[in-house]
């Protein structure tokens, strides 16, 4: 798929639709425009997510304080778990 254009057949369900309003609203000049913006608006998403959980990481690992050892963020959340289901079977 080095060649840009390159032919794929897409099966949009649901979907084909929506690219079609997008056509006849002159948003777009075809269905081809449409998907392409699609993904390059997944690629802008996707990196805005993996600079948000970058900086998250970075923030984290200088952060000054202990680590919280493996086995006590496991039970920690085990009983947060617990706790939750049995607050939700009692509202049943």
């Amino acid at each position: 798929m080095d060649d840009p254009n390159t032919t794929l057949t897409v099966t949009l369900g649901d979907l084909a639709e929506k690219v079609e309003e997008r056509v006849r609203s002159g948003e777009y000049d075809s269905p081809s425009e449409v998907v392409r913006a699609g993904l390059e608006a997944l690629a802008r998403e996707e990196r805005a997510f993996d600079a948000e959980l970058k900086a998250k990481v970075e923030e984290a690992m200088a952060d000054p304080r202990p680590s919280i050892p493996a086995e006590q963020v496991f039970e920690e959340l085990e009983k947060h778990h617990r706790q939750r289901m049995a607050r939700d079977a009692a509202r049943l």
